[in-house]
């Protein structure tokens, strides 16, 4: 047998082995289970103007996402009354927070999303404090998603045009999932968003859709 004819056998051998051990049903599965996960997401934005950029950033990916197929859980931070953490540690990291208030609503999407997404605008070269008190708030529950498989995402809007001072809040973002063991999936920082609505028809509202989309 010469080398061309050995080399095209091995190769039908090994595929139907692999396509027989799997079956029909194992190789059509193996091969659109990409394109068929469907995930659920939550959406945590961290702006309490309801038309800002950021929220319309949010909206953007959402609405991609939706358009996807994929499940979104929208929690507007500034619309919902969280108390910050007091470090009592009555919780344990794994347990019931003594605050009773519209975190509880949050909780069991949280622990349950295949992806978080965080969408703040910058304040003060750092998250807002509506979306850090939310996030202060995953102390209870770092005994369910921490070391969990999920992915993430950054939505940021700013009205500064220096990249670099936005390089704090990545480093903010990165470092969390670090922490928690998440995948990132990607960011969207929109420099130069000054007034209300002015991310609106720009190329980082579109990106924020082909991102929620192409998950």
């Amino acid at each position: 047998m010469d080398r061309r004819k050995f080399i095209k056998t091995v190769g039908l051998t090994a595929g139907a082995t692999l396509f027989s051990g799997l079956g029909l049903a194992g190789t059509t599965e193996l091969l659109n289970d990409k394109t068929n996960y469907k995930m659920k997401i939550v959406v945590l934005t961290g702006s309490p103007r309801r038309n800002g950029n950021t929220n319309y950033l949010a909206g953007q990916f959402i609405k991609g996402a939706e358009d996807a197929g994929h499940e979104v859980y929208r929690f507007d931070c500034a619309q919902h009354k969280v108390s910050p953490c007091i470090a009592c540690n009555s919780c344990g990291m794994n347990g019931q927070c003594v605050f009773n208030d519209d975190f509880s609503e949050l909780h069991p999407h949280l622990v349950d999303a295949d992806m978080v997404v965080f969408a703040t605008p910058m304040y003060y070269f750092g998250f807002s404090s509506q979306l850090k008190t939310v996030i202060d708030r995953f102390y209870a529950l770092n005994g369910k998603i921490k070391g969990v498989s999920k992915r993430s995402a950054f939505l940021m809007a700013y009205a500064n045009t220096d990249p670099k001072d936005a390089e704090p809040m990545i480093s903010h973002y990165h470092t969390l999932l670090n922490y928690l063991g998440w995948e990132d999936c990607g960011m969207v920082i929109a420099p130069g968003m000054w007034p209300t609505g002015a991310v609106n028809k720009t190329e980082y509202s579109r990106k924020a859709y082909k991102l929620g989309h192409n998950l």
